[in-house]
């Protein structure tokens, strides 16, 4: 009896070693390095901010490995184990483990505050109306857009958005604060984004902007539903679900503080169930 006890004591202290060992390496996070609001280099996103949060909870300190072309940094540092967690993903990504959602948001309408101006779905006059929309190509809002006969006459305008452009492969970049900045400028009368991509920008508009939340379940021009809420997770590898454990009970633990970055930051958040991520969106 003596012996198995000693045996059971040296089990436990080695998985507690196990456990300390772990919480003094960094948390290594797959991080954009300029792709605002969500990240860059000098930790001005919010997700910056929320990965410190996390890392805090888990008693480790943030290590971030940069990248720049969000098509490739999954296979090429996450899978590679060059880091280990990213933030902001879609839940139920196929790509890694995801984590509960820890928010809900949704595609909004953004226009000039004007008396009397408001649009709210796809059947709002404004949509015909207008004559320069801002938005992102390859997005539910481009999908609609076809169904109502919007998109080909905004084409040549959505080219002249384009922010930047990668030399490998030609990765595009359309810069949400440029989207925004258009409808406060008046050279675009709407734009159409991702709440979490607009929140600061039309915060920082002060009283000149109005943003309205997109309803969900919107129906394109085949009949196929088009879901316009989503929820947002921490991702890691397959593989590892020890660590994904580890993350939800310490997402769970700090929600409160997670919450008050995001309503700081000014994006709208969704309340109660949203649908499963479609292939059009994400910004990974």
């Amino acid at each position: 009896m003596l012996l198995l006890r000693k045996a059971l004591l040296g089990t436990a202290l080695a998985a507690a070693g196990l456990g300390f060992a772990r919480a003094a390496e960094p948390l290594r996070i797959c991080a954009a390095e300029a792709e605002l609001p969500y990240s860059d280099k000098e930790g001005r996103g919010f997700e910056n901010r929320l990965a410190a949060i996390l890392a805090q909870a888990l008693h480790r300190t943030v290590e971030n490995v940069w990248w720049q072309d969000p098509r490739y940094f999954v296979r090429d540092q996450l899978d590679r184990g060059l880091c280990d967690v990213v933030m902001g993903v879609d839940q139920d990504d196929p790509r890694m483990l995801t984590s509960e959602p820890y928010y809900r948001s949704a595609y909004v309408f953004i226009y000039p505050k004007r008396k009397g101006l408001t649009v709210t779905d796809w059947d709002s006059a404004y949509l015909r109306q207008t004559k320069q929309i801002a938005f992102m190509p390859d997005s539910p809002p481009e999908t609609m857009l076809k169904k109502i006969g919007r998109y080909n006459d905004q084409f040549n305008y959505l080219q002249s958005l384009v922010g930047f452009k990668a030399r490998r492969n030609q990765y595009v970049r359309y810069d949400p604060e440029k989207l925004v900045n258009e409808v406060t400028s008046g050279n675009a009368e709407l734009a159409i984004l991702w709440g979490p991509q607009a929140g600061r920008y039309v915060k920082a508009a002060r009283d000149r902007l109005e943003m309205t939340v997109i309803p969900d379940h919107q129906v394109r021009a085949d009949g196929q539903k088009v879901p316009f809420h989503y929820g947002t997770s921490v991702g890691v590898r397959k593989d590892d679900q020890a660590l994904m454990a580890e993350i939800n009970r310490a997402l769970k633990s700090r929600m409160r503080d997670i919450q008050a970055v995001l309503q700081e930051e000014g994006i709208p958040l969704i309340v109660g169930k949203t649908e499963k991520p479609g292939k059009q969106h994400g910004k990974h």
